[in-house]
């Protein structure tokens, strides 16, 4: 699990269904489950032979399959306004395939089994030719291993970050626009290095996301002259992590690299640390990067922590989202992923409108035409353009609000990090790391 990304309150699950988005499913992200989920689900999974018939004419569904509850449920507002967002602007300029899109949303509730059921619903029941998530590592490959692959639907996830996709055998169904975790972690040991600190602790939560970015980050911070004290592997939910922070701490450590999130362990971990006074320091990832984590601990406590997160690099592209979303939204700050989200369900819609049907097969390779060059270049708010130059026959490249959206053979894209510290009661990117 490099970063591109009005005030609006966090939303209950009825808020998103009144506003005219259906929930779709439920399930416990373990690495334990996800293979007996995958064998469960693929019993059930649609064959590509199921696909909807090409659908010209009225409404066409795009999925959407977000961890809505769960660890990252926090992040999931002002990524849905993103969804909104996007959407606004399609039906606004001219709709998908003659009629409206309508997105229907599945919550994976931050977990594997929920991740399947969730899919399967939006493959089997909605009927969906594309689907836009999910958003942690483990709830995207459970789905991707269990549902899409065997069903020959489009994923496209805003956010998953493992490695595995790299190598994943997905029929080029599968695609992220963010970059791997190896990246990002061979980035932050960079980041922590030249910021001097020369010994640290390192623990990470035993899952899909953290797992290959402690192992990114301790092979490169070791590399470069760096000494970790100390390495844990933690289970997550835990009520209290006192024995791993004690053998964390026992070398004293300039620092604790932590990676989690912080609805399953971060929290807890920085909270017990602080009130034991065994750590001051903390350095995270874009999993940590939350606001409950201020909430919690306070802004002076973290005032020496610092993060990194998938960003954006300047750009005519990022300039126009911001201008959109804000004028939709009042503000931008503090809400992580907006931009990758609105660039896949544009990345989505602009792939079924290329295809000309819901055709699945179509779909997907439809994406690569639409994302890669050649072809005139597309940005955020330019649907209505993407349309007609679509309907003269022409080729368009998309060029997102966190950057170019060239593939590569593995469905992976280059990315940029950037290096966030606590700012009050939000975070700010004070820069833009390069290993």
């Amino acid at each position: 699990m490099t970063t591109r990304l009005s005030l609006m309150k966090r939303v209950s699950l009825a808020a998103m269904l009144a506003s005219g988005l259906s929930l779709a499913a439920c399930g416990e992200e373990k690495k334990e489950e996800q293979a007996a989920a995958t064998n469960e689900a693929t019993t059930t999974a649609a064959a590509p032979a199921a696909a909807p018939a090409p659908a010209p004419t009225g409404d066409t569904k795009v999925g959407i399959l977000f961890d809505v509850t769960g660890p990252i449920a926090s992040f999931i507002p002002p990524m849905m306004d993103s969804v909104k967002l996007a959407e606004a602007e399609i039906n606004a300029g001219g709709g998908l395939l003659g009629g409206k899109m309508v997105t229907v949303v599945g919550d994976t509730t931050g977990a594997t089994q929920g991740a399947v059921d969730a899919a399967t619903k939006l493959v089997n029941v909605e009927n969906v030719p594309v689907i836009v998530g999910a958003l942690m590592s483990g709830t995207t490959l459970a789905a991707a291993n269990a549902v899409t692959i065997p069903s020959g639907v489009l994923q496209i996830s805003p956010t998953a970050t493992s490695p595995d996709f790299t190598t994943l055998d997905d029929k080029d169904y599968v695609f992220r626009i963010v970059p791997a975790d190896a990246y990002q972690g061979v980035v932050l040991a960079k980041l922590v290095l030249d910021q001097g600190i020369k010994t640290v602790a390192l623990t990470y939560a035993n899952n899909d996301y953290a797992t290959p970015l402690a192992t990114g980050f301790a092979s490169a911070y070791k590399a470069g002259g760096g000494v970790i004290t100390a390495e844990v592997k933690h289970e997550e939910k835990q009520q209290s992590y006192a024995a791993e922070l004690g053998t964390l701490a026992k070398d004293k450590p300039e620092a604790l690299v932590l990676i989690a999130y912080a609805g399953d362990s971060g929290t807890t971990i920085v909270k017990e640390a602080l009130e034991n006074s065994l750590f001051t320091r903390f350095i995270g990832t874009d999993g940590l990067r939350d606001n409950k984590l201020i909430e919690q601990i306070g802004a002076d406590n973290l005032k020496t922590s610092f993060f990194t997160s998938p960003s954006a690099p300047e750009s005519d592209a990022a300039k126009k989202f911001e201008e959109l979303y804000t004028a939709a939204y009042q503000s931008s700050k503090d809400k992580i992923f907006i931009g990758q989200t609105y660039d896949s369900v544009m990345l989505a819609a602009l792939a079924v409108e290329k295809a000309g049907s819901t055709d699945r097969v179509k779909v997907r390779d439809a994406l690569r035409e639409i994302a890669n060059a050649p072809g005139e270049k597309i940005l955020p708010g330019d649907w209505k353009k993407a349309k007609e130059l679509l309907a003269a026959g022409k080729d368009i490249d998309y060029s997102g609000a966190t950057g170019e959206m060239e593939f590569d053979a593995n469905g992976d894209i280059p990315g940029v990090i950037g290096h966030f510290v606590v700012d009050g009661t939000g975070y700010k990117q004070v820069g833009l790391v390069t290993p």
